[in-house]
C-alpha cells in the first residue's frame, strides 16, 4: 500500500462507527484502500471512481447551528468540501476547501482534527455515476456569521438548526452525521443560553 494511502487507512481504522451502516462503509473503504493503486480524482469530474473527498461541516455547537451552501452542480444544500488532491492529507484538504469555499481559515477544535464520520455515496446531479468516499471533518463556526461563498460552487449559504429532523434536501447521510455529532458534543444542559438574535434559513 502506498504510504499516503496507508495513512488514510490508519485514519479509517481509528474511527468508531456510529451505526451498522457506518461500520459497513468503514469495511468497504478499507477493502478499497487495500485493493486500489489510486484513491485520488485525477480527471474531472469522476475518474477514477471511487475517489477520496473531505467534507468540512461548519457547526456552531453552542447555538446549535450548521452552515450549508446551495451547491450549483447537485442542487442540494451541502457542507463545504471537495476532492482530496493527489498525496494531500485529508485534513489539509479540509483546511484548503474552507479557505477556497468560505474565504476563511477554519478551526477544527469542536471534536478534534480527525474525521468524525465516513460515508461511501453515489453522487447525484451533473456528476452522477461515480462514488465519493467522504471523510467528514467538523469545523467551528459562529451562527451570527455569514460567509462569502465561492460563487462558482454555491448559489448561497445559510445556517440551519442542528437537528437531523429539520434539514433541507442534502447529502443522504447528513442526519446520521448530526446524530453522531450529538454523541460527542457537550450536553445541552451544560451550554450557555442563547442571548442574541440569529439569522437562519
Amino acid at each position: 500500500m502506498e504510504p499516503s494511502t496507508a495513512d488514510i487507512a490508519g485514519l479509517v481504522i481509528a474511527m468508531e462507527p456510529f451505526d451498522d451502516l457506518e461500520q459497513q462503509h468503514i469495511e468497504q473503504t478499507l477493502r478499497w484502500l487495500g485493493g486500489t493503486t489510486d484513491i485520488y480524482r485525477r480527471i474531472p469530474p469522476a475518474t477514477p471512481s471511487p475517489h477520496l473527498v473531505s467534507y468540512v461541516v461548519v457547526v456552531d455547537p453552542d447555538e446549535r447551528g450548521i452552515y450549508l451552501g446551495l451547491h450549483r452542480k447537485s442542487g442540494l444544500r451541502l457542507p463545504m468540501g471537495g476532492h482530496v488532491d493527489p498525496f494531500e492529507q485529508p485534513l489539509a484538504a479540509a483546511r484548503r476547501e474552507g479557505r477556497e469555499e468560505l474565504g476563511v481559515d477554519l478551526s477544527f477544535d469542536v471534536v478534534g482534527d480527525r474525521p468524525l464520520f465516513l460515508t461511501v455515496t453515489p453522487t447525484v446531479g451533473k456528476t452522477a455515476g461515480h462514488v465519493d468516499v467522504s471523510l467528514w471533518f467538523v469545523a467551528r463556526g459562529d451562527r451570527a456569521d455569514q460567509y462569502g461563498l465561492d460563487p462558482d460552487e454555491f448559489v448561497d449559504g445559510c445556517w440551519w438548526d442542528l437537528d437531523p429532523h429539520g434539514l433541507p434536501e442534502s447529502d443522504p447521510h447528513l442526519g446520521r452525521f448530526i446524530r453522531k455529532l450529538d454523541t460527542v458534543l457537550q450536553p445541552r444542559s451544560m451550554r450557555l443560553p442563547v442571548t442574541r438574535a440569529i439569522r437562519t434559513c
